[in-house]
């Protein structure tokens, strides 16, 4: 197996719609390598850190990152199991059209200003079910082409994305925060456990996060499990162990989750993505 590989899920006039994998060998960054074109990426699986610059992000599922044309970055993967994301190939025409003008740069081509966004749980449920719905093929091109633009469109929106606060040295204290959780997500951490971690009071570490990405750390780690869940529950035999596996406390725990965030139960959702 090739160290990255991508499948076309679409391509059409509009965009392409990509799925790529990565399994994530070298923990340490990676020579520099660009885009050929600018794209919007939704990390699913897995973590990894993406380098531009001196500037650096936690790419993991919740968030949309800006790949610009031409921009150097390189990656790590301090976290082991790889990662996989679903990329988006924009135009710069379509780029314009789509993308609110305070998220771009001033001058030359059409590119993004910052790494990447927060981006709702609706709009990343969203994400899950356009992937699994190309791969599953039970969505027709003009469907997926809508639904992928539908997306595009939520994960720039004031409403429903967040650009990362604070300081970058706050910012980097999040990022180990992040990395902490993503090295376990079912684990029942502690505050104490993760401050120890990442060299923080467990007071000044909650404030921070908070502040950073808009979410307090207990629910960061609800938002990576039931990420997790949208990506495993079309091949899902046993609820219950899922939510185990998840490290819910139980069936019901993990349903009620997964209705409160998304609008509906797993069940529902997984029947939805099957075409049924």
């Amino acid at each position: 197996m090739t160290e990255v590989s991508a499948d076309i899920l679409l391509q059409t006039r509009t965009l392409a719609v990509r799925d790529i994998r990565c399994r994530g060998t070298c923990r340490h960054a990676s020579p520099e390598e660009c885009a050929a074109s600018t794209e919007l990426v939704f990390p699913y699986r897995g973590v990894y850190m993406r380098h531009v610059g001196r500037d650096q992000a936690v790419a993991e599922a919740g968030q949309v990152l800006f790949f610009n044309a031409d921009e150097g970055y390189r990656i790590a993967h301090p976290v082991a199991g790889g990662d996989a994301c679903l990329s988006f190939a924009l135009t710069p025409e379509l780029l314009l059209e789509l993308a609110p003008q305070p998220l771009l740069r001033r001058s030359g081509r059409p590119a993004f200003d910052g790494q990447r966004r927060g981006i709702e749980p609706p709009v990343h449920a969203v994400a899950a079910r356009l992937r699994h719905g190309l791969r599953a093929g039970t969505l027709d091109p003009l469907a997926a082409e809508e639904m992928a633009l539908s997306l595009i469109r939520r994960s720039l929106g004031a409403r429903t994305s967040r650009a990362p606060g604070g300081t970058p040295g706050r910012r980097r204290l999040v990022d180990r925060a992040k990395l902490v959780l993503a090295s376990d997500p079912a684990r029942r951490w502690t505050l104490a456990e993760i401050a120890a971690e990442t060299g923080g009071s467990p007071v000044y570490l909650t404030q921070v996060f908070q502040a950073v990405e808009g979410v307090p750390l207990y629910r960061h780690q609800l938002r990576l499990r039931l990420a997790q869940a949208l990506d495993r529950l079309p091949g899902a035999t046993d609820l219950t162990a899922l939510a185990l596996d998840l490290g819910f406390s139980s069936h019901s725990h993990f349903t009620a989750a997964f209705r409160e965030t998304y609008g509906r139960p797993p069940s529902a959702f997984r029947g939805r993505i099957r075409g049924r």
